[in-house]
């Protein structure tokens, strides 16, 4: 089967929002191995669940047979860009600065290929590289002087905090765009890359760079631009975010339990755009998917596939079948007894949970009518009795009768009860020493 074009692949896929010269561009790309570059600023050792929009736009150009180059942003991210900001960034250390580089390619050689044997093999570049070597005055001459200040305060993210008299922008802000031009010119003069990728909120620095390049290189300097939606969930949340806040591409962010949840909770309305956007199978996977969907929504197939592709492809296989297995334990025909103990934490802390004195525990036990008002499955004493008397509860996966005690039998490792009511609603409660004050 023939390898679909870049740009149409991406179109199809709903990737594809701007792009520049729209014929020759499309001349330039029919020639394999072209070389496109994202930027990602290091604002922090991971990224989240809406960097992946870019990060799909240079896995798709690969797949293309083209070459990427991911440009981390390790001196532009001393700066900080005000693009979609109200305020001024914090500024970095360079210690920070580096840090977070470390931590984010972790997730780049997940999702690219970095093999040097392959032609289009992946590469990374840091942009302090060249930046933290340029002088100001070379800077102010080489570049600066092609950039009108009438032109810069237009932009909109420039504009707005020009208008903002609380916040304002810095004059170091305000460089941002000239830099951004600089890293394209500098990767089309080292890399010859000649196609800048990205979110929709960078088009304005794209454009700023193309024109940089040409002003330097001559008309004839091939450079080109193309980037990706503002991607939100249907009610206009941004895409990436849960109750607990961003969810984060590494396991030291967000637990490889809680990010599949994420992809398995997404809602049918979105699931099969979600399933274009994010994952790489191909294109009659998914029109398969889409269309058992539409037949028998109520069996989730789009959501359990994306899920599952997402999972493995940021957290390995392993990781996968584990909390394949934690899920199926509290919402399918698995046991959660057999869960291990780092699988259980990570679901006490994505379910609503509590901590309670172990001492409680000791012979006879610890009644449940009273500790169900104490959790999030019963408001009151009397609601509990009901609950219980009708066989609504479960502990640990088991359905008990009225008059159950908990005692440390019950404990699974990690200290840890699950107790549940009907067949969804867990409540995770952890029972330790408490500490009492001498007499």
């Amino acid at each position: 089967m023939a390898t679909p074009s870049f740009l149409s692949e991406i179109a199809w896929r709903g990737l594809l929002y701007q792009r520049t010269a729209e014929q020759a561009f499309e001349e330039h790309l029919a020639t394999p191995g072209r070389v496109g570059y994202c930027g990602f600023d290091p604002t922090a050792d991971s990224l989240t669940i809406g960097n992946l929009v870019p990060i799909q736009l240079l896995v798709n150009w690969q797949r293309a047979g083209h070459r990427p180059v991911v440009l981390i942003g390790g001196g532009t991210g001393m700066i900080g860009d005000p693009s979609g900001k109200d305020r001024e960034r914090p500024l970095l250390t360079r210690e920070q600065v580096d840090a977070n580089v470390a931590g984010q390619r972790r997730i780049f050689e997940r999702l690219l290929d970095f093999d040097r044997a392959r032609s289009n093999a992946a590469r990374l570049v840091n942009n302090a590289e060249w930046l933290s070597k340029l002088g100001y005055l070379e800077f102010l001459r080489d570049v600066g002087k092609h950039f009108s200040v009438n032109t810069m305060v237009q932009k909109e993210s420039v504009r707005e905090r020009l208008h903002n008299r609380d916040q304002g922008i810095s004059y170091t802000e305000f460089s941002y765009m000239l830099l951004q031009a600089y890293d394209f010119l500098q990767l089309r003069r080292v890399e010859q890359c000649t196609v800048q990728m990205a979110g929709s909120d960078q088009y304005g620095n794209i454009i700023a760079g193309i024109d940089l390049i040409h002003r330097s290189l001559g008309h004839e300097a091939e450079a080109f631009g193309v980037t990706a939606p503002l991607v939100t969930h249907s009610d206009g949340r941004k895409i990436g975010k849960s109750e607990g806040g961003s969810v984060w591409l590494t396991a030291d962010r967000t637990s490889p339990y809680a990010f599949h949840q994420y992809w398995v909770n997404v809602p049918d309305v979105e699931v099969a755009a979600f399933l274009r956007l994010f994952s790489v199978l191909e294109r009659e996977e998914i029109e398969a998917i889409e269309a058992a969907q539409r037949t028998a929504p109520h069996e989730r197939l789009a959501q359990r596939t994306l899920a599952r592709h997402m999972t493995e492809r940021l957290h390995g296989e392993s990781e996968r079948r584990r909390v394949e297995a934690a899920a199926d334990a509290l919402f399918g025909r698995g046991d959660v007894r057999a869960l291990d103990s780092a699988t259980l934490a990570e679901v006490a802390a994505e379910i609503p949970h509590t901590q309670h004195d172990v001492g409680a525990l000791v012979d006879p036990g610890f009644s449940l009518v009273d500790l169900l008002p104490a959790t999030s499955l019963a408001a009151s004493r009397r609601e509990a009795r009901e609950f219980l008397s009708s066989g609504a509860i479960s502990v640990n996966g088991q359905r008990v009768p009225e008059d159950r005690r908990l005692t440390r039998g019950d404990l699974l490792p990690g200290a840890l009860v699950l107790l549940r009511r009907g067949r969804r609603q867990w409540h995770a409660s952890r029972w330790v020493e408490t500490q009492r004050s001498s007499p």
